[in-house]
């Protein structure tokens, strides 16, 4: 099963996908976004274009675990997703996870005018690993 999964922004949104079975997560881009139903609309573009049979989308919280103020704009870009596609979304928290990738950048010396695009994307992939071993806990 390939899941896809967005890190949603207003102005950027990372994707990243799983392999095909569900294990690893790779990032795959930065979307750059003009409003709410471009994003939409690329997005659905994205997740037929990598085949998903589910989509992850990173809820932002705060550290309390509470829904930050952004969650709502979150929450309504994946019923767009859902209803656009018919597949389930699932929110995952996203908590420290830009943190996570500044982290890693920092330490491959990942530096320059191609970092912004690259965090989002990143933080993407971190959610979806994230949530795929999750997931293979469960079990």
């Amino acid at each position: 099963m390939k899941i896809i999964c967005f890190d949603y922004g207003e102005k950027r949104i990372g994707v990243s996908a799983s392999d095909d079975s569900g294990t690893l997560a790779g990032g795959i881009k930065t979307l750059t976004v003009r409003g709410f139903t471009h994003a939409v609309e690329h997005a659905i573009s994205e997740i037929r274009q990598q085949k998903a049979s589910k989509i992850v989308i990173g809820l932002p919280k705060n550290m309390d675990g509470s829904e930050s103020f952004s969650a709502e704009k979150v929450r309504k870009f994946g019923s767009a997703l859902s209803e656009g596609t018919g597949l389930e979304v699932v929110y995952y928290d996203e908590r420290m996870t830009t943190m996570q990738a500044h982290i890693y950048l920092n330490s491959t010396e990942f530096f320059g005018k191609k970092r912004k695009g690259v965090i989002d994307t990143l933080s993407a992939q971190i959610i979806l690993q994230d949530y795929l071993d999750s997931e293979k806990n469960k079990k």
